[in-house]
């Protein structure tokens, strides 16, 4: 499998404190929402699966500094991962260190089918401000909306809206970027302005609630920047919501 064909999903919540049952909670939650997925894998220092037949209580043993270390599917062929890390306080709105929740999967038919539920489970399970999950290609494009160059700033492709950094943003409920598939906490959608239902019937004919927010979803397929349609659908987003990103004025 290439990167190409992976999903990326990462959360943003507030960082892990001791042996936090949230990191369970997370693995616990995708396992739920894909069938047929079994997390009781970790990885060896040379990336070999080694089976972990206690994995909850090793998992909770495993956090050190905020942080818990991959599990995965033990399929080489098909791999499935998910790690937990801390993000400082310097570089986080704020100053509030966060936990990020990374997970990677095949961009296959199971995973797009499930892709929300995922989405979902891994965020209400790490209680996140918000998250996204997007194909690989589509994420290189976004990061360049905030990526530094060489000059200093920002240099986005495609006629995306330059982002500013995380430690710019006033506090760590408001999104960073936007991706194919968006958690919003209660508090995310309050700080960005979401649902107002005169502007939003579009994105809130692919949303749903969750317990804690909403899951929207920007396209149908697989966000593919390469699609008129939607790159058209990432733009208008954008426009939406300029808190998204820490572009609105103070």
């Amino acid at each position: 499998m290439t990167q190409q064909r992976t999903l990326n999903l990462i959360t943003y919540a507030p960082a892990l404190v001791g042996k936090d049952g949230r990191a369970v909670d997370v693995i616990h939650g995708m396992e739920q929402a894909l069938s047929g997925l079994r997390l009781k894998w970790r990885l060896s220092d040379s990336g070999r699966p080694i089976p972990l037949p206690q994995r909850d209580a090793w998992l909770l043993e495993s956090i050190d500094d905020g942080e818990f270390p991959i599990v995965c599917n033990g399929d080489v062929n098909y791999p499935v991962t998910v790690d937990g890390r801390e993000r400082s306080g310097l570089f986080s709105p704020g100053g509030q260190p966060l936990l990020e929740v990374h997970a990677k999967m095949p961009l296959c038919e199971a995973v797009i089918a499930a892709a929300a539920a995922v989405l979902e489970a891994v965020a209400e399970g790490a209680r996140a401000f918000w998250g996204s999950a997007t194909p690989y290609a589509a994420k290189v494009d976004i990061a360049y909306q905030t990526a530094p160059t060489l000059q200093g700033p920002p240099s986005p492709r495609r006629g995306l809206p330059a982002l500013k950094l995380p430690p710019h943003i006033r506090s760590p409920e408001i999104p960073y970027y936007l991706g194919w598939m968006n958690y919003w906490s209660a508090a995310a959608a309050q700080a960005i302005g979401f649902p107002d239902p005169a502007r939003d019937a579009d994105l809130l004919s692919r949303a749903r609630r969750t317990a804690s927010g909403w899951v929207v979803q920007l396209t149908d397929a697989p966000l593919d920047l390469n699609d008129p349609a939607h790159l058209d659908m990432l733009k208008r987003t954008y426009e939406r919501f300029p808190e998204i990103g820490g572009r609105a004025a103070p």
